[in-house]
């Protein structure tokens, strides 16, 4: 491990973004439909959407050049955790128990590259940069790392080594040739290189969570009580919480049941971050509704008038 770790850059990206005036309007747009799909209680989607995923693998040193054991032991995380399959979710207080939602999601690994050619979904690039950080130099090969591949048919999910946090995503809106996620190559997966604490691959399913629009659960806003995620199932909260705390963990007034800090917004230990919530996964249908809809089959985009 790489030193003590941020555990997520991605707002510093989202601030940056923002003196992007397109950034804002598609922002505006997205946060403007998915206030009004949650106020009309559109009814859960049907189906489960597969989605492919390009993993660049941007090594420097031998370590760095994960095997496929450790990549395939990221998906099957993902796949278990959209799904609500984890193993570990039983470890979600009862008072939450009925919050805990299927987001309905899989992840595959692309069998086809963007020329129609046969692929195994991994890119490996080595690189002479020692350590990368927040520029999105690690998705361009001009920068040392990896071009994306087209961000409406494809997931990417870079790894590399970074500092000083464990991975960082883009929010729906971006620009297309930087839009995914980044993970460092020390907190990815469950076997090879991850550490322990971050071995148990929930950085990636934290990071593609905010792909899907989610924000961190205590919304933002430092240790203070008036930030929001946008999702009402979801408690108030002051701060992240890290490590494994004992449940309740009061905050903001939110006695008896405290902090939700089992969910995979939160900023615990991989093996502490178990859920999402119903308001979640309704926030993450109403991007893939949007600007993340190039990803919903088709009968299901004929159905819903696309």
């Amino acid at each position: 491990m790489l030193g003590s770790p941020e555990r997520c850059a991605t707002m510093p990206i989202h601030r940056e973004l923002l003196a992007r005036p397109e950034y804002v309007v598609a922002l505006a747009a997205l946060e403007n439909a998915t206030f009004a799909r949650m106020t009309a209680r559109v009814p859960a989607r049907e189906g489960v959407i597969t989605v492919p995923i390009v993993v660049h693998v941007v090594h420097h040193t031998p370590e760095q050049d994960l095997g496929q054991e450790q990549i395939d032991s990221q998906i099957e995380v993902l796949n278990q955790d959209f799904r609500r399959a984890n193993p570990d979710v039983s470890k979600v207080p009862p008072v939450w128990h009925d919050l805990v939602a299927d987001a309905r999601l899989e992840f595959k690994l692309a069998e086809v590259d963007p020329g129609g050619n046969s692929t195994s979904g991994v890119v490996r690039r080595q690189t002479d940069v020692e350590e990368f950080g927040y520029d999105h130099a690690v998705k361009f090969d001009s920068r040392g790392g990896s071009d994306a591949w087209p961000a409406d048919r494809y997931l990417n999910l870079w790894v590399c080594r970074m500092r000083p946090a464990l991975g960082y995503a883009t929010f729906p809106g971006g620009p297309a040739e930087i839009d995914g996620v980044v993970v460092r190559h020390d907190a990815f997966g469950t076997t090879g290189t991850a550490a322990a604490p971050y071995n148990g691959g929930r950085t990636t399913t934290h990071e593609i969570g905010h792909w899907l629009n989610l924000r961190h659960i205590w919304g933002d806003d430092g240790d203070g009580c008036s930030g929001s995620d946008f999702v009402d199932d979801t408690p108030n909260q002051g701060g992240h919480n890290v490590g494994s705390p004992d449940f309740p963990r009061i905050s903001c007034g939110n006695a008896p049941n405290g902090d939700m800090f089992m969910n995979f917004m939160d900023y615990c230990d991989d093996a502490t971050l178990v859920m999402f919530t119903k308001g979640q996964v309704a926030r993450m249908d109403a991007a893939l509704s949007g600007p993340r809809s190039s990803f919903l089959p088709e009968e299901l985009r004929q159905s819903m008038g696309m």
